[in-house]
């Protein structure tokens, strides 16, 4: 079935629309939300809560695409509950990914940064474009869908010390582009 159909249902309010949407994307939901969380109760938890979270937003929404809707809810259902569940101690698959990207950003956090958010979401995804389709599937593997360095590694027929090398790369070209945009690191 195809997203249009998907959301014809959902539209529809069917509950299969639910089950179709899981049929076609559940694996990946489930993947991100297990990279993020490292514990599957809990990434089957966001992942369900995410499914409610589509029915309560489709309608009114009408999203294109679909999937990247539903992987951004389920990204931050994760990422709030990962929060939740490490208050006081530290996940190192998840934090492993955020501390490589801490140098590319800026550390102190304030009412002006938090507005120009979205311009820094702007400057990424314009920089994602700079890049050869292999290193933006590098790129968004790691820091989009927090697959560790040997599963990018496995995915791209690439050795581990590969990938690491070429996200290093990336990020230090991320970096001067900010710089190069304006942007204060």
């Amino acid at each position: 079935m195809d997203d249009r159909e998907i959301i014809t249902l959902f539209f529809e309010r069917s509950e299969q629309a639910i089950a179709e949407l899981s049929v076609k994307y559940g694996a990946v939901y489930s993947t991100i939300a297990k990279n993020i969380l490292n514990n599957p109760l809990d990434a089957e938890e966001c992942v369900n809560d995410a499914y409610l979270g589509v029915w309560n937003t489709i309608p009114p929404n009408n999203p294109n695409p679909l999937l990247a809707y539903v992987c951004r809810i389920v990204r931050n259902l994760s990422i709030a509950k990962y929060h939740k569940n490490t208050a006081l101690k530290r996940n190192s698959i998840y934090d492993a990914a955020l501390d490589e990207l801490e140098e590319c950003l800026a550390s102190e956090r304030n009412v002006e940064e938090e507005i120009s958010a979205k311009e820094l979401s702007c400057l990424i995804d314009h920089f994602l474009d700079t890049l050869n389709q292999e290193n933006r599937v590098l790129f968004v593997r790691r820091y989009w869908y927090s697959d560790s360095i040997t599963d990018i590694a496995m995915r791209m027929k690439l050795s581990e010390n590969n990938v690491y090398v070429r996200l290093s790369r990336i990020r230090g070209k991320l970096k001067l582009y900010l710089k190069k945009e304006g942007y204060e690191i």
